[in-house]
């Protein structure tokens, strides 16, 4: 029976995922309806409501997915999921503040002269845009909105036009920071734990010995290093979908027509260029680069990516004046001015005590924070104050932070569910009897 109740759970979680029902909840769902079943059949037709349960009750595994994820809250050297709100804000912040149209409209006119050069600028912006969010929804939605009326205006294919849109979007998954990245270095430190520990008990029983060397233990992955692993793989799928599309407008030059920009390219035009492709370019840059140099943390990498997507917002949605763009100044002058402290002044407070020296670098550095500080504040009132949209942001930023956790919290209750009735020791079995055995 056990076995019937492993394909009634897997039965109802593909029926609810098909059936459009929200991820959050058809995987909780499903865990706890075929728990239910399970232990009302042993009720009803069985001796108690354990008989149809591979070991346990009903209730140890439907709390057994939520001790589980109690241990992501409880155990305060795993802070990596706190990235994840900060990430999320940066791109939402990003595409409300009309940064992704403008960087669409920019790019198509760059490109738009050679074949499939639209395609081409979907495919680039989604990079960028990938490198901002990693969310799929968004990115998705943003690009579908913005550039396919634009392809489809232009006669390009409406399979080559959705087809691109839909590729550009999943390059969130992959391309860092992604939350999907954060989401696996996460559980990769939780299963180097436990596997730890396990090789721990087994090298004790049979050796003997209390310690175990470090060779044989299991060493976790960072979400740093994770990032470093999928930034060459991502880059590559970018240049390989943009080789496709290059070949299509080659081979069928009416399904990826190029199209000529209207406009002078004068020095107007390579100014707009810059404005609006530097920005972003250089917010990426200073948040993957500090995580991949070892600079700086996802975390503390998120909270600069949040702050610069804030101050990129504060000058885009005000009507461009003589003000427009002093808080992003302001920001910047703080910043070199901060990196000219840390370069050639002392600013740690107990060896200036200790040996003497002037206290200039504290009070610069006091000045310059200030500044980035005054900077934040600033771009906030003006995106606050402009359609509402910081409160919305925020809004937003909190509900696919809520559904994200919602997911990990469903899907460690399905995985407590699946070794309920057996699956996992199903799976063992099934890799072992295949040809080869253990090493296969």
């Amino acid at each position: 029976m056990e076995l019937f109740f492993l394909a009634l759970l897997i039965l109802i979680m593909a029926f609810a995922l098909g059936s459009g029902f929200p991820v959050a909840f058809a995987l909780p769902g499903a865990a706890i309806i075929t728990v239910v079943l399970a232990a009302a059949s042993g009720y009803l037709f069985g001796t108690g409501v354990d008989d149809f349960f591979h070991s346990g009750g009903p209730t140890q595994w439907l709390t057994a997915g939520v001790t589980n994820l109690r241990g992501i809250y409880w155990e305060v050297e795993r802070d990596t999921l706190i990235a994840i709100p900060l990430f999320i804000f940066m791109g939402i912040m990003l595409q409300r503040s009309k940064i992704a149209e403008d960087l669409l409209v920019t790019m198509a006119q760059l490109f738009g002269p050679v074949p499939g050069g639209l395609g081409i600028s979907v495919i680039f912006v989604g990079a960028l845009l990938a490198a901002t969010t990693g969310i799929v929804g968004a990115t998705v939605v943003a690009m579908g909105l913005i550039s396919l009326p634009a392809m489809l205006r232009n006669n390009y294919s409406q399979s080559l036009a959705t087809g691109t849109i839909a590729a550009s979007g999943t390059l969130g998954q992959i391309i860092p920071p992604s939350i999907v990245l954060i989401i696996l270095a996460d559980q990769l430190a939780s299963a180097s734990d436990q596997a730890s520990s396990m090789r721990k008990v087994l090298h004790r029983e049979a050796t003997g010995e209390v310690t175990m060397p470090s060779v044989f233990d299991v060493v976790g992955t960072s979400a740093g290093e994770m990032f470093l692993g999928a930034f060459v793989p991502g880059i590559l799928l970018v240049l390989l979908y943009m080789a496709y599309i290059l070949c299509v407008a080659l081979i069928r030059p009416k399904s990826a027509p190029a199209v000529h920009y209207e406009g002078n390219w004068d020095l107007k035009f390579w100014g707009n260029v810059f404005m609006t492709l530097v920005p972003p370019l250089a917010l990426i840059i200073l948040v993957l680069g500090s995580i991949l140099a070892g600079i700086a943390t996802v975390n503390q990498a998120g909270s600069i990516g949040a702050a610069g997507a804030l101050i990129m917002a504060g000058y885009r949605l005000v009507n461009h004046g003589r003000s427009t763009y002093y808080p992003a100044i302001l920001a910047i002058v703080g910043l070199v001015l901060i990196a000219i402290t840390l370069a050639n002044y002392n600013s740690n407070i107990k060896a200036i005590v200790a040996s003497g020296d002037s206290p200039t670098g504290i009070w610069l550095g006091a000045v310059a924070v200030a500044m980035v500080i005054a900077a934040l504040i600033w771009s906030g009132v003006r995106v606050l104050r402009i359609d509402n949209t910081l409160h919305e942001v925020m809004i937003e930023t909190a509900k696919t932070t809520s559904l994200v956790f919602i997911i990990l919290l469903g899907a460690a209750m399905l995985t407590a569910a699946f070794r309920a009735f057996g699956g996992e020791e199903l799976v063992r079995e099934f890799l072992n009897s295949l040809p080869g055995g253990f090493w296969t």
